[in-house]
């Protein structure tokens, strides 16, 4: 579903983008390339693990973990938030 349609990031996603170090192309390439698995209210999230090694908020983390929720709306997808998992 997600390889073709355009994506639209709502402005609650980009707030926890912003709040979770999560950027814009992040987003897109979990969308593009992660899995894909069904979420509440008909969404769907798409995960993907990125190499990091870098610190977030103190500590050194190997690997980020970005999980877009997206809602279908007609002939694209809309990112309703993003969460950021470091480990």
């Amino acid at each position: 579903m997600s390889k073709e349609l355009s994506i639209e990031i709502s402005s609650h996603a980009k707030e926890q983008m912003f709040e979770r170090g999560v950027s814009e192309n992040q987003v897109r390439i979990a969308i593009r390339q992660g899995e894909e698995e069904p979420a509440r209210k008909g969404r769907f999230m798409y995960t993907k693990n990125f190499s990091f090694k870098k610190t977030w908020r103190d500590r050194e983390y190997n690997i980020k973990q970005v999980v877009s929720v997206v809602a279908k709306e007609n002939d694209k997808l809309i990112v309703v938030t993003v969460y950021a998992y470091y480990f």
